[in-house]
Parts: C-alpha cells; structure tokens; sequence
C-alpha cells in the first residue's frame, strides 16, 4: 500500500510517499480501504517530533479515516465487508488501507461523504471525551471554547450549542469570530484585540462560565480559572500557547475548581469504545438531523499532503482539512 512516511522530523518538506505491507489482522480489528482521511493539529506534532506513536501504533501519520471494509478478524460481528465506516485509528490514515479496533469503527452518517465523514472521529472523540464525559457538560451550563474556529473549536461549539449549552469563544481576528458566531456561538472574543477575560465576566453576569475548553494552555491558564464559576470545571486538550503555566493556586482552591484534561491517542481500547458509544448514541443522530454539521475547509488531493499540512500551519483554516484518496 502507499502511504506517507518521512525519514526525518521537521517542516512538511520532510514528507514523502513509500510502499510497505499491512501486518495481518490480530483480534477485534478491521482493515479499511481508506477513501479520505483527515489532517489535525497531532499529525503535524508527530512530524515535528514532538508527538511520537504510543508503543504498539502504527508510525505512519492520520489519525481518522472514512472509507469501506475489506476486512474482519474472526471474532468482529458488528461490521462485515463491505461496510462504510469511518474510524478512529491509533496511526496510520495517511494511507491506502489502515487496520485498527472495530468498536473504534462508526457508521458513516446518512448523506454524508466520505470526505465529511472522515472529519469527524478525532475531533467527536476528543470533544465528546474531554468536554462532555471529563468535564460534565450539561444542557443549561455554559462553556467557554478557545480556539473555536478550527476543527476541534468548531466541533467543541457545535456539540455543546446541540446539547443544550450556552457558548463562548476566543479565536484570533474578526473573520474568525464571525465564523464561530455563525457555528452557534454566543461571543466571540478576538483575543489578539482584547483579553478575554472581561468580556466573558461581563456576559455571564460576573458568575463566570461552568467550563472552559482549554487548547491554549500557558499564559491563558490563570486567565481561565478567573473566568471560571464556582464549583466550575476546567479541561486541558492542547498546550498551543505553552506547556507550563504559573498557577494561581489560592483561586483554584477558592473557587472549589476541578481542573482535568487528556490526550486521546494513548487511551485504552476500551476508554474509546465507550467514547464510541456515547458519540454514536447521542451525537451521530444530531449528525443526520442536520442539528450539527462540522464544515470542511478544504480538502486535498493524497499526493499534495505537503500542501495540506502548511494550510494547517498557516492557521487560515476554518474547520476541518481533508486529504482524499479516491
């Protein structure tokens, strides 16, 4: 199969096309004929050499994929061949076929693409798993989303609008404010404009919000647990502003805040069937009523991934970005 590979780590250059074999197919596992797969923030920490493969995945990069089973291990029921799924996989999208758990498998939503549906797994994952199972999110709670107008942001904001929260966002300029309003925020804070902090307070009536959906991490962490509410909670999913932050311990203790977060790749097989099954029970049908639908910002053809992953980077993008194989 072809697939993407990189002898080195480093900027996107560094990227090129190689042919190998699949591994044959142990317990509980499926092998998919990748039609799309999509591109996110780890894929390109992985090529950095920021963010190697966990023991036992696959080094080749992807981390999603929508296309149609050519394969079942003999003790898998739920799927057979010829299904179209799209998956989460612990490495190994950027390729023609991908193997990986079929409880981490979904059925693709009813009119959807494979482009759209392979944009999907690994932002529901991590947003079901972090904000909703982590944080507790309910309906009639607020939310803060940083970063809203990327793939995860624009997810974080939809899930939560659908389950019945109030939403606020960060994002860097006006254009991506006005996106993140038009995906169902309440307010947009361009924090390259203004600190985020007032301007949430005062929305909120000074109670602040019941949780914060934390990508930025470092210098926005002390202004994070100043808006959070009483009794509220904070969850970590990425560090793009910084790996450490200097924590106002007094406010975290005062305000009685539960502060968790996770990383999905290293999870147990059994942590993401259950993230499966909640997404399958209470988002995939959002999906097909048309009550959330992730936008595509662009999508690319396999061979100009290089291309695909400098779109990444440029932080132009407005939802998700797709690499299509067929």
């Amino acid at each position: 199969m072809k697939h993407v590979s990189f002898d080195k780590t480093g900027s996107a250059e560094v990227m090129s096309f190689s042919h190998s074999e699949l591994a044959p197919l142990t317990q509980g596992q499926v092998l998919i004929k990748v039609y799309a797969a999509g591109v996110n923030g780890p894929d390109i920490k992985q090529r950095e050499g920021a963010y190697p493969a966990p023991k036992g995945a696959s080094a080749i990069l992807g981390l999603e994929v929508a296309g149609e089973i050519l394969e079942v291990a003999g003790d898998v029921s739920q799927w057979k061949v010829g299904d179209k799924v799209c998956a989460l996989v612990p490495g190994g999208g950027y390729a023609e076929q991908v193997v990986t758990d079929a409880s981490h498998c979904l059925p693709i939503p009813k009119n959807y693409s494979f482009e759209q549906a392979a944009a999907l797994p690994e932002t529901c994952f991590t947003v079901w798993g972090n904000m909703v199972v982590r944080a507790e999110l309910t309906a009639g709670e607020t939310v803060l989303i940083h970063g809203g107008s990327g793939g995860i942001g624009t997810t974080a904001i939809q899930m939560a609008s659908a389950l019945g929260a109030k939403v606020f966002v960060t994002s860097g300029s006006d254009e991506k404010c006005q996106y993140c309003l038009e995906q169902g925020a309440a307010v947009a804070v361009n924090y390259h404009r203004e600190d985020f902090v007032e301007p949430i307070l005062a929305a909120t009536a000074g109670e602040g919000v019941n949780v914060v959906f934390d990508i930025a991490g470092g210098d926005f962490v002390n202004r994070n647990l100043k808006v959070v509410a009483m009794d509220g909670r904070m969850v970590s999913v990425a560090m793009q502003r910084g790996m450490k932050a200097e924590v106002d311990i007094f406010r975290l203790m005062a305000k009685r805040i539960r502060w968790t977060g996770s990383t999905l790749r290293p999870q147990s097989i059994e942590a993401k069937a259950e993230i499966a099954q909640g997404l399958k029970l209470h988002i995939w049908p959002l999906l097909e009523q048309g009550k959330m639908s992730i936008k595509l910002d662009k999508v690319f053809a396999f061979n100009d991934v290089i291309a695909a992953h400098q779109y990444m980077e440029s932080g132009q993008h407005q939802g998700k970005i797709v690499l299509k194989l067929i």
